[in-house]
């Protein structure tokens, strides 16, 4: 059983969590499903909004399915959250995935 098998056995189970949300985004984006990916990225939002790794992850699989107006806003919020929470890892990193989104 795979891990994205593992995790959705947990939330079908009523385990829902920001974590697990996380998880199954992560684990989606790992695989290359970014689609998968996202819906999970954003339940984990609405339940966490404070959760700024999600904020790089969520832009992430947002640029790699080509919502490049999507992906900037949400890396524009995820900055506002990380430099909030003094989160210096993902506030250099999802300024780095800004400075290279394309200009349009």
């Amino acid at each position: 059983m795979s891990l994205t098998d593992n995790l959705e056995t947990m939330l079908a189970q009523g385990k829902d969590s920001a974590m697990l949300r996380f998880g199954l985004g992560s684990a989606y984006f790992n695989e290359k499903r970014y689609e998968q990916a996202i819906p999970h990225l954003q339940q984990c939002l609405a339940l966490d909004p404070s959760y700024s790794a999600a904020y790089k992850l969520l832009g992430r699989a947002l640029m790699k399915q080509g919502q490049v107006a999507q992906a900037q806003q949400i890396f524009t919020t995820g900055l506002e959250k990380a430099i909030l929470a003094g989160d210096k890892q993902t506030e250099r990193e999802i300024s780095v995935f800004l400075r290279k989104l394309p200009q349009g």
